[in-house]
């Protein structure tokens, strides 16, 4: 029995993998900001996610965006309903170029919601936490770089 216990404690030593405390690297979609930095994103291609785009968050981190998608481009206005936290939003025509951005947009206080016009056509818009894209120097005429994102079906 002595002999059968060492073995398994043999075999399970073997099996096992060492431990790493180095997460995987991230390998979803990015995009890479005017001063070189890039954001991890999530994405809102189909009408559900692009519905409900950041509500109930509260908390939107540094490096991390959402990307709303649209089939063709048009001028899509945003509001902050239920959006707990200040947003920076930006709108994106289909050469990636920046076309507005409403920095700081205050989560609504009470119904109806105010609405934020791009006033310009764009295919994508970027939401950001509020005070990233000045800090990221992202203004009218920017372009920005999307990756990983040929795999996305908008609907």
């Amino acid at each position: 029995m002595r002999n059968n216990a060492a073995l398994v404690v043999a075999l399970l030593l073997t099996c096992t993998k060492p431990v790493s405390n180095t997460p995987a690297p991230y390998t979803g979609p990015l995009i890479t900001l005017p001063d070189g930095d890039s954001v991890r994103i999530e994405v809102a291609a189909d009408d559900e996610t692009r519905a409900q785009g950041l509500m109930y968050r509260d908390r939107i981190p540094p490096g991390i965006g959402m990307l709303f998608l649209f089939a063709q481009s048009g001028d899509y206005p945003f509001w902050m309903k239920n959006t707990l936290v200040p947003l920076d939003m930006i709108w994106i025509d289909d050469q990636k170029r920046v076309v507005h951005v409403e920095a700081n947009v205050p989560p609504c206080q009470a119904d109806p919601c105010p609405s934020y016009p791009p006033h310009a056509q764009a295919k994508y818009v970027l939401e950001l936490a509020a005070g990233e894209a000045a800090r990221h120097r992202v203004a009218n005429g920017s372009t920005l770089t999307f990756q990983r994102l040929d795999h996305i079906v908008v609907r």
